[in-house]
């Protein structure tokens, strides 16, 4: 199975080709430029470089949030766009699910963070299981940092993620038990884990329907916070006693 990943949900762009298992080519480009000028580029230079035409793709995966709005918008209207155009099976996987596999073949719990601003974080907690694949602890959310600190009761976990990266001296100081691992490699997406995701879950089933597929944000966006409204308001008082709920259950 041919496997097309695409990733845009932070500042960075990650596209992969994979033949089951086997990763045949990958582009991984870092923060600095927007999205909309490289990804149909670098998509046209990753079909060009590995021989594989569109129409020899089985199947299209990629990350539907959390992170950045624009760029999981970008992302997912651009998979569905192609799965449409040429008939495939697409797959949505959790831009944090795929960073906890980052951390295998670590026993202990993974706690992937994502910079989400304003002393804020978009994080979940998992556990690996033997295959290397995430299984959800407690359900992702948004949260701040010093809530996270608080209310996680774990005394032995590992972070990841440019959240992690950010917060690394508060994180460790805060609960010195806690691992947040040196280097890069750890804390950014890669495509090619976007890919074995997808073949992951369309092999238990979990395939979507092109039309169906959503970003899934965790948050409202800058437009409607700026809005003030009663609603909004509520929206986001209910996130944040979900989140206090889902840490401390």
């Amino acid at each position: 199975m041919i496997t097309l990943a695409i990733d845009c949900a932070t500042e960075t762009v990650g596209l992969a080709l994979l033949d089951g298992e086997e990763i045949l080519a990958e582009f991984y480009l870092g923060p600095g430029r927007h999205h909309a000028e490289v990804l149909l580029p670098a998509l046209e230079k990753l079909l060009l470089l590995s021989g594989i035409p569109m129409e020899k793709i089985d199947l299209l995966a990629c990350t539907t949030g959390p992170g950045s709005f624009t760029g999981v918008r970008m992302g997912v209207s651009t998979v569905k766009g192609l799965a449409l155009a040429i008939g495939k099976s697409i797959v949505g996987v959790s831009t944090l699910e795929t960073l906890a596999m980052n951390a295998f073949p670590t026993p202990g719990l993974v706690c992937p963070l994502l910079d989400a601003r304003r002393d804020q974080v978009y994080a979940g907690l998992y556990r690996m299981d033997p295959d290397g694949f995430p299984e959800i602890v407690t359900p992702e959310r948004l949260t701040d940092i010093d809530h996270l600190l608080r209310d996680l009761r774990e005394d032995d976990i590992e972070l990841i993620g440019d959240g992690a990266v950010r917060y690394r001296d508060r994180i460790l100081e805060s609960r010195p038990g806690w691992c947040v691992p040196l280097g890069s490699g750890k804390h950014s997406i890669h495509a090619s884990t976007v890919g074995m995701m997808g073949m992951h879950r369309y092999s238990q089933g979990k395939g979507e329907d092109p039309l169906n597929i959503s970003p899934k944000y965790l948050r409202l966006s800058e437009a409607e916070l700026r809005v003030g409204t009663k609603a909004g308001k509520e929206w986001v008082d209910r996130q944040e006693t979900a989140m206090r709920q889902g840490l401390t259950s």
